[in-house]
């Protein structure tokens, strides 16, 4: 069983940035894919990024080039280091591992 906490949201200015964490309690290891969502308001939860278990990355079209996704697995942490936001990355945020165990989430709320 994997338990895991978002943190690092926030309402930060158009232009600005922000670092998102999520920490495992049990290990995320170099075995597992871990990935970001979002869900702005009133819409259906998307993907924002993936790091999949080779180290390969993957991200939405709305966000390459702005964030980043990381993960560190000594300390079985996962980060998205997001950068020029706009009002409209406005969601919550959640992690997930291998799709299968999620945390509740990080809100994000970018003002224009």
């Amino acid at each position: 069983q994997v338990q895991l906490v978002e943190s690092g949201g926030g309402l930060v200015q158009a232009g600005g940035s922000l670092r998102l964490s999520c920490v495992a309690s049990g290990r995320i290891g170099s075995l597992n894919a871990v990935a970001w969502y979002r869900q702005p308001p009133g819409t259906q939860r998307e993907l924002v990024a993936m790091i999949h278990t080779d180290g390969r990355t993957n991200y939405a079209d709305s966000v390459k080039g702005r964030f980043t996704i990381s993960k560190d697995i000594a300390n079985n942490t996962a980060y998205l280091q997001m950068n020029s936001l706009k009002p409209e990355d406005t969601a919550l945020y959640f992690c997930t591992v291998n799709g299968i165990f999620w945390g509740r989430g990080t809100q994000v709320t970018v003002s224009s």
